[in-house]
């Protein structure tokens, strides 16, 4: 059997893990292969006390990366999320891992200006927000609030569950601030897109003109009627986007 030509490997955001791309799969096409990864500390996976900066779990993403390069003939690397911030600081360090990048809706920009990190910076409220978020009680109304277009009930009960496991959730608020992301080099030399949906309440679409300065030669991609979570509510729209997306970077690449 022929390997697939292009590997997607989607890195979740945060309280998540790789089940937030399960929808997606059985849309993409047979010649390409998503594989979704769950970091150490996210959903039922336990936390690694070695992994203490976001350059750790970046390198632990790259050894994941590692793992699989033979799986497939090109990779291209989808970061959704805290794993946008992840995925970008692992391409900026080693570009030679993939051969193209797909920042979502990334978390880093505006942090020191913006409402919700500043609230979020206390560990009172980050455990408040994770009880209330994996809590069963206010679900109905948190279903509505995340997913307007909605998603099959079992999809979004296990989305909530796995902020309950989640050890590294308050972590990332500590570990994605201002002095890391304008640490972060400038990636040149991979193909990349930035993906926003118009839509986005959770990291509104404006922030893709601060990580261009990150990514300076990426394509920004903004698409009508996507919220933060197209993937669990759009999975067949998000697939073949994602997949176009793909092709073209790893064409790019070729001709480079």
């Amino acid at each position: 059997m022929n390997r697939p030509s292009v590997r997607i490997v989607g890195v979740h955001g945060n309280g998540g893990g790789a089940s937030r791309f399960a929808r997606m799969a059985a849309h993409v096409p047979d010649d390409v292969e998503l594989h979704a990864v769950t970091l150490p500390g996210f959903s039922t996976v336990p936390r690694d006390p070695a992994l203490r900066t976001l350059a750790d779990y970046a390198d632990r993403l790259g050894e994941m990366l590692d793992a699989g390069v033979e799986a497939a003939g090109h990779t291209v690397l989808l970061g959704h999320g805290i794993g946008g911030s992840i995925a970008l600081d692992l391409v900026s360090r080693r570009p030679d891992l993939v051969d193209g990048l797909i920042l979502h809706a990334p978390v880093g920009a505006s942090l020191d200006t913006r409402l919700f990190p500043r609230i979020m910076s206390s560990p009172t409220v980050r455990a408040l927000v994770k009880r209330v978020i994996s809590s069963p009680l206010p679900r109905p109304l948190l279903r509505r609030v995340f997913f307007p277009q909605g998603a099959p009930k079992d999809i979004l009960d296990r989305f909530f569950d796995e902020y309950r496991h989640c050890a590294a959730f308050g972590d990332m608020f500590e570990l994605i601030n201002r002095p890391w992301f304008d640490g972060v080099q400038p990636i040149l030399d991979v193909p990349a897109v930035l993906l926003w949906g118009a839509d986005d309440r959770v990291l509104r679409s404006g922030q893709a003109d601060e990580f261009k300065v990150k990514v300076p030669g990426a394509e920004t991609v903004v698409r009508d009627g996507w919220d933060h979570f197209p993937m669990i509510e759009q999975p067949g729209e998000y697939a073949d986007e994602i997949v176009a997306m793909a092709r073209r970077l790893v064409s790019a690449k070729r001709s480079a």
